[in-house]
């Protein structure tokens, strides 16, 4: 099932929980519709990473088009944080006639057995489509960037997340940090 959104007035990123446990979702708001679907921290990074890069590359082949503005989005998530769907793959493009970026999030697909291409499985996939401008893709390169950040420190003998606990570290011997 494709959803299509070509009028996104907000495309985000947050958590919910605490550090070391967090759910992170991607959240849209078009109109009267928010839309949240979860993902891995992992897929946020690749996304927020790919943004900007085309950017750069948007840059690059249209070197006169106005530079896309940075606007800060320091707002939470809006409430309550309703999961769609989980994430399991994304697709971006950019659309040179309408200079806009296409996104396409998919529903990971559970039911991999035994499927073909004919199978009405397939159509039982959520898929979400939607439209933003490069101004809102560096708003959000730079709101991932931050939510990113935010989680645990790592170790600086390992480089894996300190729990508030501290953890046992392979590098100092098996000593706590």
């Amino acid at each position: 099932m494709l959803r299509t959104f070509t009028d996104v007035s907000r495309f985000t990123v947050g958590t919910v929980g605490l550090p070391g446990e967090r759910t992170f979702y991607l959240q849209l708001n078009s109109g009267n519709t928010v839309i949240s679907a979860s993902l891995e921290k992992s897929q946020v990074a690749a996304l927020s990473e790919r943004l900007e890069y085309m950017l750069k590359e948007i840059r690059l082949v249209h070197p006169l088009a106005p530079r896309p503005q940075l606007i800060r989005d320091s707002l939470p998530l809006e409430m309550p944080v309703m999961d769609e769907f989980r994430i399991g793959s994304i697709a971006i493009f950019f659309d040179e006639d309408t200079q806009l970026i296409q996104i396409d999030l998919r529903e990971v697909n559970t039911n991999d057995e035994d499927l073909d291409d004919d199978s009405p499985l397939l159509e039982d996939i959520q898929v979400i489509r939607l439209f933003i401008s490069p101004s809102q893709a560096k708003t959000f390169h730079d709101r991932a960037e931050l939510v990113i950040a935010a989680g645990r420190q790592p170790c600086p003998f390992c480089g894996f997340p300190i729990d508030p606990q501290g953890h046992l570290c392979a590098r100092a011997n098996g000593y706590r940090r």
